[in-house]
């Protein structure tokens, strides 16, 4: 079964948070630069899959979700609408704006926005050959039943734990699937006594004879509910996974720009990017006599390229050893890879790629241990995520690849970068391994 259908994502952002303590809802509070909505927006914005995206906000804010939408530049969302009540109420509005048209629809958590981008691609698929689908990750703990005692709960059963599973989101359904389930739903006198927790629920209750097909999550895909998962989330942030690698000719048609500050897999980079259909240029600061430190250098090398759809930053690592033992001419020359240089770049390469609608990729090397190495990790960074949140309405997505193994990974982790539609990343390159 092959469904052919239009994928449209779903991002429930109708909660209110009061356990995050904030006074507004956590759907809003900022995490690694932008608003935990925006990331979760921008996966599904993002994601070559997903035809188009519909948000379900807290009743009252939408018109402050419509101006985030706007701002970020998101293209395929097509409407913000006012949640319900409850979870279920705003899921049925997220179904009654899909409209009538059979489609594939992912349902998501917007307090989920580590959500790989892996698990999309993995649910549209396995659509083709199920109606009813839902992200799942395996217990690692053990699960006890309990019951009530006269001092407290007591166990009742140690449940069996290979045969448990943790639902995450999205939770995924041919439209006439899961719309028949709630309006089965609310046509029961006895659900509102007994609600779903989520969508699977009402489907398993409803239409039982659906099956629903698991497909595997990620422990980083998690739901920020206190305050102290917003920390981690934001700790997770600084090493996202690399997107999946993209297929041949991924890049035909556009312009590739990297500029060789001294960072490994240029050339590598370079060549899998002509294979799959960039022209790429390489511009050296060794050879071409660009320098970092001078906008006018930069902007006079990127004027002779023409057309740019991408452009990469490749700085080199920090000097080794201690900061102590540093020669004066190793801190300058780190002050500029790891701060002045990048401000520079960007600066020279935002009217070309606001032209062309493109991309910024900052590149550097991993620096944890390094006295000179590591500020410049920080600092590059936080340039990234700021740029992004700062030029997504101009429609320039701005990412950082940070680390790496072999120059061959650190290119493909670039190039998937680089392929996909994911603005304010901070990509690990090791992960690829």
């Amino acid at each position: 079964m092959d469904s052919g259908l239009r994928a449209v994502g779903v991002v429930l952002a109708g909660g209110v948070g009061q356990r995050m303590g904030l006074g507004r809802p956590k759907q809003l509070a900022t995490v690694a630069g932008r608003t935990i909505l925006e990331h979760s927006i921008a996966l599904f914005d993002g994601s070559p899959d997903i035809d188009e995206v519909v948000v379900l906000m807290t009743p009252g804010l939408v018109d402050e979700a419509r101006e985030l939408v706007a701002r970020a530049g998101f293209r395929k969302v097509t409407k913000v609408v006012e949640g319900g009540a409850s979870r279920t109420e705003s899921t049925w509005r997220a179904l009654r704006a899909i409209g009538e048209d059979e489609c594939d629809v992912l349902l998501h958590d917007a307090v989920r926005p580590l959500l790989e981008p892996r698990i999309i691609t993995d649910c549209v698929r396995a659509l083709r050959d199920h109606r009813a689908v839902e992200v799942a990750i395996p217990s690692s703990d053990t699960i006890f039943a309990v019951e009530p005692g006269p001092g407290g709960e007591t166990i009742t059963e140690v449940l069996d734990r290979s045969l448990l599973r943790r639902a995450q989101t999205p939770q995924c359904f041919r439209l006439s699937v899961i719309r028949e389930a709630y309006e089965r739903a609310l046509a029961d006198p006895g659900f509102a006594d007994r609600p779903a927790t989520d969508d699977c629920g009402v489907v398993l209750r409803y239409l039982p004879d659906v099956p629903i097909h698991i497909v595997p999550g990620s422990e980083r895909n998690l739901k920020i509910t206190h305050p102290v998962d917003a920390r981690i989330a934001a700790a997770l942030f600084e090493a996202s996974p690399v997107p999946a690698l993209p297929e041949e000719d991924a890049l035909a048609g556009r312009t590739v720009v990297l500029l060789d500050a001294g960072g490994a897999g240029v050339r590598e980079a370079a060549e899998l990017a002509s294979r799959h259909g960039a022209r790429a240029v390489v511009l050296s600061c060794e050879r071409d006599g660009l320098r970092l430190d001078d906008p006018r250098s930069l902007a006079k090398a990127l004027a002779g390229v023409g057309r740019i759809d991408h452009l990469v930053l490749a700085v080199a690592a920090g000097g080794a050893g201690g900061l102590m033992e540093a020669a004066d001419e190793s801190v300058a020359e780190a002050a500029v890879s790891g701060y002045l240089g990048p401000v520079n770049v960007a600066r020279a390469a935002y009217p070309r790629l606001m032209e062309s609608g493109g991309g910024l990729l900052l590149c550097v090397p991993a620096g944890a241990e390094d006295p000179l190495g590591a500020p410049a990790e920080a600092a590059v960074t936080a340039l990234a995520r700021s740029l992004a949140a700062a030029w997504a309405g101009e429609g320039v997505r701005v990412n950082c690849v940070t680390g790496g193994g072999t120059a061959e990974e650190t290119a493909g982790a670039w190039l998937a970068v680089l392929a996909s539609r994911l603005t304010g990343q901070v990509v690990d390159a090791s992960s690829a391994r």
